[in-house]
This record gives C-alpha cells, structure tokens and sequence, in this order.
C-alpha cells in the first residue's frame, strides 16, 4: 500500500469543496504488477508497458484508448496470461501508433496546448519527463498537474464521459506509473473549459428545490414538463447540446443534490448507477445503454480514487460525476428506472465467481463496457457489504441476459 502526501491546496466552487469534508473510504487494494510472480501478472505488466509504448492514447475513433481498461478488468477479474495475450491482440485493429507531435512541450507553455488532442505524444512525454525530475514519483507529479495552481486540470477529469478519471483509477489500483503518466496525458489533452463555465454559471443561478435522495432527483428530473420534447431521440449530440447551449435544464436538477452524509449519500449514488444501466434495459432485447454503463464506470473510478486525493477535492468529484450522469439521463430521454426487476431477479444459484467467468470467457469478453461494468458491480459490492444482493443480482442480470448496446456514441469528446 502507498501513501500520498498532499500540500496546502486551493479550492474551487461547484467541482471542489471549501468545508474540505472528506467521503471517509478505505482505500481499494493495490494489485502491484511491478514485482508480480504470477504468469498472469506478469503478462499483464509487459502488455501494459507495450501498449503504452507503441500506441497512442486515442484509438482510431479519436476515443481514448481503452486496450488499458480491458486488460485490467480482465486481469482483476481472473483472466489468465493466454486470455490477456489474445485481448491485446484483438484489440489491434482499433489501437494507433503513436505519432509525433507539432511541437514539444514544457513548464513554460504546458497549459497552451490543453484540449488539444494532437499534442498527445508531447504531453505524455513531458509527464514523463516530469516524473523524472522528481526521481519517478508519479504521485507527485499528479499531484503538481492535476491539484495545483489556480486552475487545475482535475476541474474537467469528467471530460469525455470520465475516461480520464477511469484511466487514474486503474494506475492506483496497480501503481502504475505507465498508466498515471497516461491519465495525465489524457486529462490534459480532452481538458475543455465548459465545465469551468458551468461552474460560473451555477454560482450565479439560485436552487429551486433541494434534495438529499438522487433517486428522488431521477423521478422529478422524469416528471419535469418542461424537458418534454427537447430531444426526440436518444444519443450523444443531446449531451453536447445541454453542455454546451442548454444547461439551465441541466443545473437546476445537478445543483438540487444536498449533500449532508457524504458517505451514505455516494453509496445512494452507486445504487442509483447500477440501477440506472440494469433497471432501463428494454425486455427480451438484452440492449443497454452505453452511456447508462459510462455513468456507472465513472462511479467506481470514484470509488478507487476518492481515499487518494485531497479532500477538498472529494465532494467536488463526486460533483462532476452527478452533473455529467443528469446530462447522460436527460439526453437519453429519461427512462424509467425499475429496481424491483432487480431486486426480484433470481440468482438461480449464481454467485460473482460465475460473473467474473462470464466476463473473461464469455462471447463479450472482449467488449471493454461489458467487462468494466461486472467488475464495477462487484466493486461497489465489496465496498458496501451487499446484504440484500443488490448489486449481485444486477451483476448476473446483466451478464446473463446482455447481447449488445444501444446508443450513439462514436467520437463523443465533450
């Protein structure tokens, strides 16, 4: 296990908080590859390290490359060294060789090319270069670029649906300064500044209700007239839209969330992830919602790295996620979530050990979302106890019954 030391750091309005209240979580294990004996680990580590010296970090979609993510959950969840050589071989097709950039990168002018997804092979080299200089502690260097100074990165770590903050999570849970130095890159190079406008505009906009319950902020968000007819389809130019041109709609339901129990109040909110992808899959068609699996992702990446990083920074992730989950739920046309389906599904004897085998070896085994959400579930099982099965029955739900996704999110950048 590793410690961070953390500095005196500043704080920020709707993305961080003054009151420095801390979500008091044990930290997850730490699954160290690094001195690893275990075939599988040891697999895992040298495809880690070629991943990320051959290929870029966005794949030949401009998405950020995910070969990482899948390759961990695969890893973590029991796939041994075969079933990860033949992941990272599959995966080839979509995976891009790294280019050269424009230009360099340094201290001086790091901040100019923020946002700017051609500087990706510049970026991960000056992190790295960085970690270096500070005898290879990435933590500090994570600490100086995404913590510090007045406007620090970690304000738009939800840019592109969390896939910068998903890729953080993984190089904690391994200490991984390869996939840290990564996450860097990737925070840095889909970094926008609407998510700092919003920040203004929600310290200019006065509540109109209030609520501790975020299902409770679901049902009146699906009972608010005035989103009828705003979209006609699901899909991800709907979230672009409410972004960027309609967020008044958006804030007035992501501001209402009063968070009093921080800790009871996120364990509500991994409930309301898990419920929110298997409680609004459609009958017999096993088709989930891509963007529905994108929220419940992002909550366990906040999982892993809440107990890491300062607490003034803490509520305001937690912040981030709930804005960027509103929007995903208003853009695919609020549907009604059923937790009894999940509640009243029968196990028929399964249990995570048959969740975990599904997800190395069954048919979608290479899918990343598939394989992301059932180790997700498991996650926030583990964290919370799991008395009533929630999460394990949502987890064999979808394991057992999913044959695809909908939604439309190719090249989504925001």
């Amino acid at each position: 296990m590793f410690t961070v030391r953390w500095p005196s750091l500043p704080s920020f309005g709707l993305f961080s908080s003054s009151r420095s209240r801390p979500i008091d979580l044990p930290p997850v294990k730490v699954h160290d590859t690094e001195a690893a004996r275990e075939k599988s680990a040891r697999a895992l580590k040298h495809l880690l390290k070629l991943n990320h010296a051959e290929h870029s970090i966005f794949d030949s979609h401009i998405f950020p490359n995910q070969v990482t993510h899948l390759l961990i959950s695969s890893f973590l969840q029991g796939a041994d060294a075969d079933v990860l050589g033949r992941i990272y071989d599959e995966a080839g097709s979509n995976l891009v060789k790294w280019k050269d950039s424009p230009a360099e990168i340094t201290s001086l002018d790091w901040q100019s090319y923020l946002g700017r997804r051609e500087f990706d092979r510049a970026f991960v080299n000056f992190f790295e270069d960085e970690m270096v200089d500070k005898g290879y502690d990435w933590k500090e260097v994570m600490t100086e670029y995404l913590f510090a100074g007045e406007q620090p990165m970690f304000d738009s770590i939800m840019a592109s649906l969390g896939l910068p903050l998903i890729h953080l999570a993984y190089a904690f849970e391994l200490n991984s300064r390869e996939v840290a130095m990564e996450a860097l890159g990737l925070t840095a190079t889909c970094h926008n500044g609407i998510y700092k406008s919003l920040e203004a505009e929600h310290l200019q906009t006065e509540d109109s209700y209030r609520s501790k319950s975020l299902f409770e902020i679901i049902d009146l968000i699906r009972n608010d007239k005035s989103l009828d007819g705003l979209f006609s389809t699901p899909g991800s130019d709907n979230l672009s839209s409410l972004i960027v041109s309609r967020h008044a709609a958006l804030l007035k339901h992501s501001n209402a969330w009063s968070i009093e129990n921080p800790v009871e109040q996120f364990r509500e909110s991994q409930e309301l992830a898990a419920a929110l992808l298997i409680g609004t899959a459609a009958d017999a068609t096993g088709q989930y919602d891509w963007f529905f699996a994108s929220a419940l992702g992002t909550s366990h990446a906040v999982r892993v790295t809440l107990p890491f990083i300062p607490a003034q920074f803490q509520l305001g992730l937690l912040r981030q996620w709930w804005l960027v989950t509103v929007g995903i739920y208003i853009a695919q046309l609020r549907p009604e979530i059923q937790t009894d389906q999940i509640r009243n599904y029968d196990l028929d004897g399964k249990d995570w050990d048959w969740v975990a085998d599904r997800a190395v070896n069954a048919p979608f085994s290479s899918d990343v979302a598939f394989v992301k959400t059932t180790r997700a579930l498991r996650e926030m099982a583990s964290t919370w106890g799991d008395s009533d099965s929630f999460f394990l029955k949502a987890a064999v739900q979808f394991a057992n019954e999913f044959k695809g996704w909908r939604g439309n999110f190719v090249g989504y950048e925001l």
